[in-house]
């Protein structure tokens, strides 16, 4: 059997001609997003750990979401950041 690839199958990806000052202000706001994201999760949790009272049960869930969004903002943000200063995917088929 032959395998298959997205080249392979014609129109599976449309693009779309999007001006350059789009990608640049996507840009700019998944950077904004991104750092304070980190910031303010980061604070999140260093005020959780440093402070006994913040540390109940219920607030168990709340330090979850601060550090999963916190996981997600210093990974994602990056990437989505370059890729639109390069106005395309750069990380390969791989990435």
């Amino acid at each position: 059997p032959q395998k298959m690839t997205v080249q392979d199958v014609p129109g599976a990806f449309p693009t779309v001609d999007v001006p350059d000052h789009a990608h640049y202000t996507i840009g700019v706001v998944i950077l904004i997003v991104g750092i304070t994201g980190t910031l303010g999760n980061f604070l999140v949790i260093y005020a959780f750990c440093r402070s006994r009272s913040l540390q109940t049960p219920a607030n168990i869930f709340i330090i979850n979401l601060a550090i999963s969004d916190f996981l997600m903002s210093i990974t994602q943000s990056p990437v989505f950041f370059t890729n639109s200063l390069h106005k395309r995917w750069i990380f390969g088929e791989k990435g």
